[in-house]
């Protein structure tokens, strides 16, 4: 067995289990074949040590990220996550215990999830961690949403809350300065919530839909420029937790991070006016709470974002830019 094919025996195989056409990660390919009637939906993401994650961030929670940054993508599309598919590039410091930490991350959600993994690459690299995965759902024919789906007049609605992550970071870097509240902010920034509950209830009210992984304003800034629309939204709308309120009441200037910062992973779709009660109740049954903020408006160029006095507001930056 070779030294690549060492972990992957050890700590990835059992990963795949469940999953024959994976051939016990044995093989260069998995088959896949999905229920008559669906479609798959497949999407990848890339995270890398110092972008993505902080390099002192344990293995199992650099894991668990990595793979939940992808399943949003897929609520997001309507699709309920099947199977993935992992490369990583490991350092020397990587192996051993970390690689096993990192692997019992992954099981933790594939049994969370209802996911498997069927195959992937390990290598080894001089330079900082990096990991791919790609990701496989499934969603009824003809039913997978899309980020420029939406119509003039569609509200605009968003889950969860907005901007804790981008704060947890903040904290991670500078320190809590005995901020209430800020576990709860590093554990967003770690620790994602995809609200793959959500998918089903998207596919029968919601017209457009995407995660935000780059900042509010510029994903939504993304979906109008698809849908060739405009948006209008009302910040004092947008869902704050509890400690990032607190952070915004004492440093204002926080509220663009909070707006534009990324690193949230929760649903923003457009949904048809006579659907929104509908829309609404279902979400309340899946106990995830979601919030109206704004309309989608005839026109071009980028939202309009209005401040509690009416104001509109303008920011440096419109989101998180992984390339620095």
């Amino acid at each position: 067995m070779t030294p690549e094919q060492s972990p992957i025996q050890e700590v990835f195989a059992p990963l795949s289990a469940s999953f024959p056409g994976a051939a016990a990660l044995r093989d260069d390919a998995a088959l896949y074949a999905t229920a008559d009637g669906n479609e798959l939906v497949l999407t990848m993401d890339s995270l890398v040590a110092g972008v993505h994650f902080l390099p002192q961030d344990l293995p199992d929670l650099i894991a668990r990220k990595a793979l939940r940054v992808n399943l949003s993508d897929l609520a997001a599309k309507g699709a309920t996550p099947t199977a993935y598919l992992l490369s990583i590039a490991l350092s020397a410091s990587e192996h051993g215990d970390w690689i096993r930490a990192f692997a019992q991350g992954l099981a933790l959600d594939q049994r969370q999830f209802g996911c498997v993994l069927i195959g992937g690459d390990t290598v080894s690299t001089p330079g900082p961690l990096s990991i791919t995965i790609t990701a496989i759902g499934e969603v009824p024919r003809g039913e997978i949403l899309r980020r420029g789906g939406a119509r003039a007049g569609d509200l605009l609605y968003v889950s969860g809350t907005i901007g804790d992550a981008a704060l947890g970071l903040r904290v991670l870097r500078k320190g809590d300065g005995g901020i209430p509240g800020a576990d709860s902010l590093r554990q967003r920034y770690w620790l994602p919530e995809p609200r793959v509950e959500l998918a089903p209830v998207l596919r029968r009210h919601a017209s457009a839909a995407m995660d935000v992984s780059d900042g509010l304003i510029g994903d939504l800034t993304l979906m109008c420029e698809v849908s060739r629309l405009t948006a209008r939204i009302d910040a004092a709308r947008v869902p704050l937790s509890g400690p990032a309120r607190a952070m915004v009441e004492q440093s204002p200037d926080l509220l663009e991070t909070c707006l534009t910062g990324g690193d949230d992973y929760e649903i923003l779709c457009t949904v048809p006016e006579d659907k929104a009660k509908g829309f609404e109740e279902d979400c309340r049954a899946t106990g995830i709470a979601i919030s109206r903020i704004g309309r989608m408006e005839p026109g071009e160029g980028a939202p309009l974002c209005l401040d509690a006095d009416g104001h509109a507001m303008t920011f440096m930056r419109t989101s998180y830019s992984h390339l620095g």
